[in-house]
C-alpha cells in the first residue's frame, strides 16, 4: 500500500477527530433514540465528507486566489497541524479538532447536531480543511491524489460508522482507552507536521536564497 495513503489515513485520522467524536455525539444525543442518532450520524458525516472533497477537488484553485504558494501552505499546515499535535497529546481541546466551551453549549439547545456541530467543526473543522489542502495539492502525481481522497473517504467511513456505535464504544473503551488512541496518533501527527514545515521551508527557497 502507499506511504502517501497511509500519511493521508494517519493525518485525516487526528484531524477529523474520530478517537474524539465518539464522546461527543454520545453526549449530545443521550436522549435520542437509535434511530435519531443514526440519522444525525449520517447526514453530518455526508455533509463533512461534501466540505473536504470540496476543499480537495479545488484546493489548488482556492490557493492561487489568495495568491498562497505551495511552500506556505505546507508551512503554515505543518504548524496548524502541530498545534493539534500538541492538543492531542495533552488532552487539550483548541476548536482544531473540537469544539470549544462556547460551541458545545450553544449545541446543547439544538435539536439537530448535524450540522453545527458535527460537520463543522468537529470533523470539517479548519484541521482537517487544512489537512485536506495540504495532501491534495502536495500530490505529485494523479495516483497520489487519488490516494489521498481514497484515505478521506475511509476516515470519514470510520468516523461514521464510529458514531453509530458510540455509546457502547464509550462504555467499552472509556475516557483512558480513547486518550491512549489520541496520544498514539498525537505523536504520529507532530512527526508528520514537522516534515510538513521542513518541505515547505525547503521549497521556499529560503535557506538557499532563491
Amino acid at each position: 500500500m502507499s506511504s502517501s495513503y497511509l500519511v493521508a489515513l494517519a493525518t485525516f485520522f487526528a484531524t477529523v477527530g474520530v478517537a474524539d467524536i465518539a464522546f461527543i455525539f454520545a453526549a449530545l444525543t443521550k436522549d435520542n433514540t437509535p434511530p435519531e442518532r443514526r440519522a444525525l450520524a449520517t447526514r453530518g458525516v455526508l455533509i463533512a465528507s461534501g466540505i473536504l472533497f470540496f476543499f480537495g477537488f479545488l484546493g489548488n484553485q482556492i490557493l492561487d486566489l489568495f495568491g498562497v504558494t505551495i511552500a506556505a501552505l505546507r508551512t503554515g499546515g505543518g504548524i496548524l497541524l502541530m498545534l493539534i499535535a500538541i492538543d492531542m497529546v495533552f488532552a487539550r481541546h483548541s476548536g482544531g479538532t473540537s469544539t470549544t466551551s462556547e460551541e458545545h453549549a450553544e449545541s446543547r439547545k439544538r435539536d439537530d447536531i448535524s450540522v453545527f456541530p458535527l460537520a463543522m467543526p468537529l470533523m470539517a473543522g479548519p484541521g482537517a480543511i487544512s489537512a485536506v489542502i495540504l495532501l491534495t495539492t502536495s500530490a505529485k502525481t494523479d495516483t497520489e491524489f487519488w490516494l489521498v481522497l481514497a484515505a478521506l473517504a475511509t476516515i470519514m467511513f470510520a468516523a461514521w460508522l464510529t458514531l453509530l456505535v458510540a455509546i457502547p464504544v464509550q462504555r467499552l473503551l472509556g475516557l483512558t482507552g480513547l486518550s491512549v488512541v489520541s496520544r498514539v496518533i498525537g505523536i504520529l501527527l507532530a512527526a508528520l507536521s514537522v516534515q510538513f514545515i521542513f518541505d515547505g521551508i525547503k521549497a521556499s527557497g529560503l535557506l538557499t536564497g532563491g
